[in-house]
């Protein structure tokens, strides 16, 4: 079992970011700057091509540190922000460019490599988890959620299916094919985003994951606009539903 090591910290916009490591897994953990005791933890997955650190991680951890007190941890997965790619990461991203560039789908390609990707990275998070929950701020028995779009739920669907310690979750934007089994087996509150007019995944494809989740309480969002027109005011929503489902209240606007 790797512990977690802080490498660098910063302080600021209400949020102390620590930068740590757990083995050769690179994360960040994103807290208020209050020093409260104790607060339930979210796990943020970021979307394929970016990293722990981009806008959209860190304005989403903001919103949910900010408003909520909650901690806001993020790793990098496989082949993304400070880890290397491998020679596999490089072939199977000139193929799904050379596909883009035809005009050709290209969700058989995200499909078999996120799914390669979440092999690997499912692990690692229960890797994270495990050594985040050693942090006496944020202890073995707290709260935990799951806030991941696009490659953040291809990996997060297979992890929050076998890990209890996640009792609340955020998905949306992903092909169903790799995750409809997994799915199955989430029973927890899940809120799902989709876009109606997305030109990558077909609208019958995000209601098919939608229906999967085997979950009594689960709420679609789906947003008019095209793939990338996926809107901000949706981290509003995602930071009422972990304060609902995670036992901790609002303290600004949202």
């Amino acid at each position: 079992m790797h512990s977690l090591q802080f490498t660098a910290d910063s302080s600021s916009n209400g949020m102390i970011e620590r930068d740590f490591t757990v083995g050769e897994v690179p994360g960040v953990l994103w807290s208020s700057a209050s020093g409260a005791d104790r607060a339930p933890l979210v796990l943020m997955g970021h979307g394929g091509g970016a990293h722990k650190k981009h806008p959209a991680m860190a304005g989403r951890a903001h919103r949910l540190v900010t408003d909520c007190g909650f901690h806001v941890a993020v790793i990098d997965a496989p082949g993304h922000g400070d880890r290397p790619r491998t020679a596999r990461d490089e072939q199977e991203i000139a193929e799904l460019r050379k596909a883009q560039a035809a005009g050709e789908p290209e969700g058989p390609i995200v499909m078999r490599y996120n799914a390669r990707l979440a092999e690997l990275a499912v692990p690692e998070w229960q890797a994270a988890l495990d050594a985040l929950q050693e942090l006496p701020e944020i202890g073995a028995d707290g709260p935990v959620g799951y806030f991941g779009i696009g490659l953040g739920t291809a990996i997060g669907v297979p992890l929050v299916a076998i890990e209890p310690r996640i009792t609340a979750a955020v998905f949306g934007l992903m092909w169903p094919d790799a995750l409809v089994e997994k799915a199955k087996q989430i029973t927890i509150p899940i809120e799902f985003d989709m876009q109606w007019h997305n030109e990558r995944i077909p609208r019958e494809a995000s209601l098919a994951l939608f229906d999967a989740f085997a979950s009594k309480e689960k709420t679609l969002h789906a947003n008019a606009g095209k793939h990338f027109d996926f809107p901000r005011f949706e981290a509003d929503s995602a930071v009422r539903f972990f304060a609902r489902h995670l036992g901790q209240a609002v303290t600004s606007p949202a």
